[in-house]
């Protein structure tokens, strides 16, 4: 399946890092699977090239949304910071720009959309999850109606 060239990379992703001056390696990591500290990214090693796309463009969110160590999932900040990094890497790498892709590219079931977005199933019923929570039952997204429920349906209005 054909992916549109302006849906974001791993690649374009450690280039945003690095225009961030973040420094941003591959490690063997036990507890998380990636982690931001200062201008430092640490994403696990041995992970597929579009898991580790989707941690950084969380770790990124993270940046962008989130000051000081949010680890401690106790405290409700905590959360709603965790929760801002990863709607970060939902619109990075999937948007509503990205399911009008797997319309387009005729996929028609979680595996083809995930693999024509180059992310991880679960990573994309998580988007979707808050893509519905976000718009509810429907998003209008240009000259297309994305149905959220029951099942994602995209019309080319």
């Amino acid at each position: 399946m054909k992916r549109d060239d302006h849906l974001t990379t791993y690649t374009d992703l450690l280039i945003e890092a690095d225009n961030n001056n973040l420094i941003t390696k591959e490690k063997c990591l036990l507890a998380h699977k990636g982690r931001i500290k200062g201008n430092r990214i640490a994403i696990k090693k041995d992970m597929t090239t579009a898991e580790k796309a989707c941690v950084l463009a969380e770790e990124l969110g993270h940046y962008y949304t989130a000051t000081g160590d949010i680890l401690d999932m106790s405290k409700t900040e905590n959360r709603k910071l965790e929760n801002k990094g990863r709607i970060v890497a939902y619109n990075k790498l999937i948007g509503l720009s990205g399911l009008v892709n797997v319309y387009k590219n005729h996929c028609s079931t979680v595996y083809e959309a995930s693999e024509c977005l180059n992310v991880p199933e679960d990573f994309f019923c998580d988007a979707l999850s808050y893509y519905k929570s976000k718009y509810g039952d429907y998003a209008i997204y240009e000259n297309y109606i994305i149905i959220f429920e029951p099942n994602l349906a995209i019309i080319n209005i």
